[in-house]
């Protein structure tokens, strides 16, 4: 009898806290794209536009300039009028500098903030790990800096306006022998733990073969590292008249500094992960004469670039960056891209999942004239572009600022 009462008891109890639960799921966030990019907004009158980048990190130094670019891009294309009147509102996402935080930026900009596309994320090695996330999810991603091999062939939502560095990376090497006719022994330096490093390095490992150098060394460190003292000696004790450097901005500035202290007199090559002016507080006056290729000039001549160009420089108080040019360009590919497909269906009246795939087959098939100069996609999203740049790094006397200054 006790047994029955108990039982009588408990069995209320347990199908109220099945109705609970079940109201609780039911309540639960979707993960679903439907509706139209007009309802992601507050206004419901913008078009959004997600940038995945890394705001904090060792690959924040990178990410900080892309912002700045996009940002550029937003108020310019806006103050245009937008997609044929309609603005664009960039959400941002801080995807850090490991595949998680990438993964999570991704994911948040798709299934939470519902943006038509992505531009980033800052890194190769977070782009191999949330790119499929996308392709996934049939949504267009425009990479504004991963320059490694195979970043498009991810999936047919994937392309790209940063140059692969297997095309921007050995002019670099060919400046350098210009300037130093001499050059014989090379050694090189690289971040073994970082996909675009270890890819970079086998580029400019494969120049100095077809250069006819003499590869002396191959030295390996982490980009979370700060101590090159043994990497560094072991290359010196090799007498090297070129030194290559791939690795990200902070890594790479200390290398660059520790090698200087330690008594390296020669050249030396930084990849596209010492590209940015955030190098000269860690290296300061050492940092002079480093040599970077480069996929943007500020001197490019064209009115796009002029009006970018001048943006910046109101806003910093100095030339933009090729990762600022990049996130502009990144942007601009989106935004031209909507309008063209906007002035064929308005954009705002297709649900969000045949928005995407439709604005994905119009920016592989579009023309853009960029700060980076004219560009274009191949079948598979890979950036199609025509000029590139070689830069050497000179500091002012007493080594808080510099310049880029271009050789090519």
């Amino acid at each position: 009898m006790f047994k029955k009462r108990l039982f009588s008891q408990i069995l209320p109890f347990f199908f109220s806290l099945l109705l609970v639960v079940a109201c609780s799921q039911t309540n639960q966030p979707s993960n679903t794209t439907s509706g139209t990019p007009g309802n992601t907004s507050s206004s419901g009158k913008t078009i959004p536009i997600g940038i995945a980048v890394a705001q904090t990190s060792n690959t924040a130094l990178i990410g900080q300039e892309q912002v700045i670019g996009a940002k550029i891009a937003e108020k310019f294309f806006n103050d245009k009028g937008g997609i044929n009147g309609t603005s664009i509102k960039l959400i941002f996402q801080d995807a850090g500098g490991d595949e998680q935080s990438a993964i999570n930026a991704f994911n948040t900009l798709i299934n939470q903030d519902k943006v038509v596309g992505i531009v980033g994320p800052s890194a190769s090695q977070q782009a191999f790990a949330a790119d499929p996330i996308a392709e996934r999810a049939s949504i267009p991603v425009v990479a504004a800096s991963n320059t490694a091999k195979n970043i498009p062939q991810i999936g047919k939502y994937i392309s790209r306006v940063s140059a692969p560095i297997s095309v921007v990376a050995p002019n670099a090497l060919k400046e350098a022998i210009k300037l130093n006719q001499n050059i014989k022994k090379v050694a090189v330096f690289f971040a073994q733990n970082d996909a675009f490093s270890k890819s970079e390095t086998e580029t400019f490992q494969q120049a100095v073969k077809d250069q006819k150098l003499e590869l002396v060394t191959v030295q390996k460190f982490q980009t979370t590292d700060t101590d090159f003292q043994t990497q560094a000696t072991n290359a010196i004790n090799l007498k090297p008249d070129l030194i290559i450097i791939s690795g990200w901005t902070a890594d790479g500035g200390n290398l660059v500094k520790q090698l200087r202290e330690l008594g390296y007199k020669g050249l030396i090559i930084g990849g596209n992960g010492l590209n940015t002016s955030n190098i000269f507080p860690i290296c300061q006056k050492l940092c002079d004469g480093i040599i970077i290729a480069q996929a943007y000039s500020p001197e490019l001549n064209n009115e796009i670039n002029k009006t970018f160009r001048e943006a910046y420089k109101a806003e910093k108080k100095q030339d933009p960056p090729q990762f600022s040019a990049q996130a502009f360009a990144a942007v601009q590919v989106f935004v031209e891209a909507l309008t063209a497909l906007d002035s064929k269906t308005k954009v705002n009246g297709l649900p969000l999942a045949e928005l995407r795939t439709k604005l994905n087959e119009q920016i592989l098939v579009g023309s853009y004239e960029t700060p980076l100069g004219s560009i274009s996609f191949d079948s598979e999203g890979e950036v199609k572009q025509s000029q590139f740049f070689v830069a050497q790094i000179k500091m002012d006397a007493d080594g808080k600022n510099g310049t880029f200054a271009f050789l090519k």
